[in-house]
């Protein structure tokens, strides 16, 4: 590998990595462009060739996976929960959840109650796969 690439990989890292700790912070393409380095259009393609997806959808993704370990472990209302991750409306956290684990966020609590199994297992089966 070149150290271009090394250089391309570290940068790339440096804005997922990012995007994992603030996960609930209003986060958009100028900002992360600017974390890596480069330019918002190279950050974006660059991202995609990297880790195989946008990140925005990325983004959602990690949201979205806090959200579910939320729902397991708490009881609180989905709306706190779509708040406390970084969604800013009820309807589109619900409509990305679907879109991701493929079910509603109260048809996925509903589950994860009735499921009596060991949180590991129950995280690496419901890991959303897209």
């Amino acid at each position: 590998m070149s150290r271009a690439a090394e250089e391309t990989n570290r940068r790339m890292l440096r804005a997922r990595d990012a995007m994992d700790r603030a996960y609930a912070q209003p986060l958009d393409v100028p900002a992360l462009a600017r974390i890596a380095h480069v330019s918002e259009a190279h950050f974006t393609r660059t991202f995609r060739a990297t880790f195989g997806e946008t990140p925005h959808r990325y983004l959602q993704r990690r949201r979205v996976e806090r959200a579910m370990s939320l729902l397991r472990e708490t009881d609180r209302s989905v709306t706190d929960i779509c708040f406390q991750v970084g969604f800013g409306s009820p309807g589109t956290f619900s409509r990305t959840f679907h879109d991701i684990v493929g079910r509603s966020p109260r048809a996925y609590r509903k589950e994860a109650a009735a499921t009596n199994v060991p949180t590991c297992f129950t995280r690496a089966w419901t890991r959303p796969h897209t």
